[in-house]
């Protein structure tokens, strides 16, 4: 009995962790949130044209930093075609003082928005970061994505490329 019960509990963890790259299909949750400058943006504003790109990152977080380098490559490559990126950070009020010069200091030009309760993060069950979602210019999530390695930038960009096609 003893060894269902660990097989079971590994089994569980396996289906976790494995079900954390998902291709899906739903309503994206609408959002109101603080750029950097102060201003308000809505999801429900930047559908339309083309895809949003969505990362939840922190600014302690170093998957984080290394896959926002690469979002940003793609987002250079098709944002005259429609394509929009959010980078939100979920940094708190104590790490909150880092994010805009951090994002100087790199030169990246998507959308900030700050998450400081959390309450988006928790709408789009970003439980950790780096949590990267595709929404559709429709407005359905396409896309979830629960850490980052280096090469998982590829099916991204595929993903968004398709997008941009049909």
């Amino acid at each position: 009995m003893k060894h269902f019960k660990i097989a079971a509990i590994i089994l569980l963890f396996v289906n976790v962790v494995f079900a954390q790259d998902e291709t899906v299909t739903k309503k994206a949750p609408n959002f109101m949130l603080e750029d950097l400058n102060g201003d308000y943006v809505e999801l429900s504003e930047m559908l339309g044209d083309g895809p949003v790109l969505i990362s939840f990152w922190a600014t302690w977080c170093k998957p984080c930093m290394e896959e926002l380098a690469q979002l940003q490559k793609i987002y250079t490559e098709f944002k005259g075609d429609g394509m929009k990126m959010l980078g939100i950070s979920t940094d708190n009020e104590k790490s909150i003082s880092k994010v805009k010069p951090y994002i100087k200091s790199k030169g990246y030009d998507f959308t900030v928005l700050l998450d400081t309760n959390s309450e988006v993060s928790r709408k789009y069950y970003a439980q950790a970061v780096p949590y990267t979602v595709i929404v559709d210019k429709d407005g359905s999530v396409v896309y979830q994505h629960l850490g980052y390695k280096k090469g998982d930038e590829i099916k991204v960009k595929n993903i968004i490329q398709k997008l941009l096609e049909g």
